[in-house]
């Protein structure tokens, strides 16, 4: 029976906090029943470890029952081991019942790396275990300017009228898109007003977006170059478009080859292999173009160079370009923050279908952003993160020369990965799965392929460190030989 002496009233309703009902308690059993409440919501997940508890007023008033009752139920938790007070922060889950892992939910290296990677497989690699983890397209993210984003934040904050935590505009922030402009201009050469940008939650929405406008147009395939992004090709064919493949080489995709209404391609560092579009195919592109052909350029990590000059992006001698960029890989992909440079004959379509995407990014978020890039702070980080990137890339060309001096190395001079190939006959899907189950994540090169070639790996090397890179690559050349 509880010392502790109810207050009920007949009719109350109870609490938002687990959705706590005090009418589903036994009569004289409240402590008892609330304690059972809360253990059973630590085990299932709902109240996790280091979730803090109510007040014990707050809750005994939701409830309507004395505070006596919630303070014996809260002891009762801290008793079995499940909360602990912490004082002034109150009362603290500190353990959950220990459940073990589900075999079936944890899948074996052979089945998370296949020879044909289905829809979930970036989901799936990313979720799958590994000391070292060398996949390609992250930056260092613990790089991230934090202090230079909080003083953004607060800054930006001072400065807000009420009225600017309303909806925003689908196009983005007016301030955003001036930033996106001004830095497009100083970074990349191209001159857009703010009117022709679009701000998009990263390049993977901008390519839904445009998928879904340019088959509404009758649109029925997006050539791409071959090997090109699977992530890429995966955003176009659930658009409902094909991407036939053209044949990169030393210049660059084979731009008379293509048979295709539109293309898309990363010209300035082609993924994966990381060559760049020369001076002749653009030419050929921008002939291409002129009778009717549809160019989205993925301006993929071309901030990121060491050992080549900048290379111009097409849409600065090309306005008709759809052209395409992101902060995922100079600040972070969890901010889905990007642009997408729509030529007029899109533009109307591509806002509307933003519009009903997500009526528009977060404005917040925007604005810090925006700040960054107006105050100079972006630059600044792209030069922290430009040496550091260089000394990694360098670590791994010491690793590969050492622990796999057969292999041909590419796209060396830019980028925050290296693609390498191997001669004979070598199966990167098998080499793959064997490393993931020795505790290091790699591509294999098959996997952007829809045309013969080589194999090999796509090794990221901008999110580990010089010790963690060597070991890996040692690893990789363990299991090749």
């Amino acid at each position: 029976m509880d010392r502790a002496k109810t207050l009920r009233p007949e009719g109350s309703i109870g609490s938002d906090f687990l959705q706590l009902d005090v009418r589903e308690a036994p009569p004289g059993g409240l402590a008892d029943w609330l304690a059972g409440q809360l253990r059973a919501a630590v085990a299932d997940g709902r109240l996790p470890v280091g979730g803090r508890l109510p007040a014990s007023r707050v809750l005994a008033a939701d409830l309507r029952v004395s505070r006596g009752v919630v303070t014996e139920a809260y002891q009762r938790l801290v008793d079995d081991g499940h909360a602990a007070g912490r004082g002034r922060a109150g009362t603290v889950v500190v353990a959950a019942p220990v459940v073990p892992p589900d075999p079936v939910s944890v899948a074996s290296p052979a089945k998370v790396i296949t020879p044909s990677p289905g829809p979930g497989i970036f989901d799936a690699i990313r979720a799958a275990p590994a000391r070292i983890d060398l996949t390609p397209g992250v930056p260092d993210l613990t790089a991230f300017p934090r202090a230079a984003w909080l003083r953004a934040e607060r800054s930006v904050l001072d400065e807000l009228e009420p009225s600017q935590f309303g909806y925003g505009d689908p196009r983005g922030a007016p301030a955003m898109r001036r930033a996106v402009s001004h830095w497009l201009a100083r970074s990349r050469g191209i001159r857009a007003d703010p009117g022709e940008i679009i701000v998009v939650a990263g390049v993977a929405q901008a390519l839904t977006l445009l998928g879904d406008v340019l088959r509404r147009r009758g649109v029925t395939e997006m050539a791409v170059e071959d090997p090109s992004s699977l992530g890429a090709r995966q955003h176009l064919n659930h658009c409902g478009l094909a991407t036939p493949p053209v044949e990169v080489d030393d210049d660059g995709l084979r731009v008379a080859e293509l048979r295709a209404p539109a293309v898309l391609l990363t010209p300035a560092h082609q993924f994966p292999m990381g060559v760049v579009l020369g001076g002749e195919r653009r030419r050929d592109l921008m002939r291409w173009a002129a009778d009717g052909g549809i160019v989205v350029e993925d301006d993929y990590d071309a901030e990121h160079r060491y050992d080549r000059a900048p290379v111009p992006a097409v849409r600065s001698m090309l306005p008709e370009v759809c052209y395409l960029g992101s902060v995922s890989k100079l600040l972070a992909p969890a901010l889905r923050i990007g642009w997408l440079l729509a030529p007029p004959r899109f533009r109307d379509d591509l806002v509307a279908a933003k519009r009903f995407a997500d009526l528009g990014n977060g404005v917040l978020p925007q604005l810090v952003l925006a700040r960054l890039m107006e105050t100079g702070e972006l630059e600044r980080q792209l030069r922290v993160v430009r040496a550091r990137h260089r000394r990694r890339r360098d670590a791994m060309i010491r690793a590969l020369a050492e622990s796999l001096p057969s292999a041909v190395v590419h796209g060396a001079a830019a980028g925050l990965h290296l693609t390498i190939t191997f001669g004979g006959e070598v199966d990167d899907v098998a080499l793959a799965a064997a490393a993931l189950a020795d505790g290091v994540k790699v591509q294999p090169l098959s996997w952007h392929r829809q045309l013969p070639g080589s194999p090999g790996l796509v090794l990221g090397y901008a999110a580990r460190t010089a010790t963690e890179i060597s070991e890996g690559v040692a690893l990789l050349g363990k299991l090749l030989r």
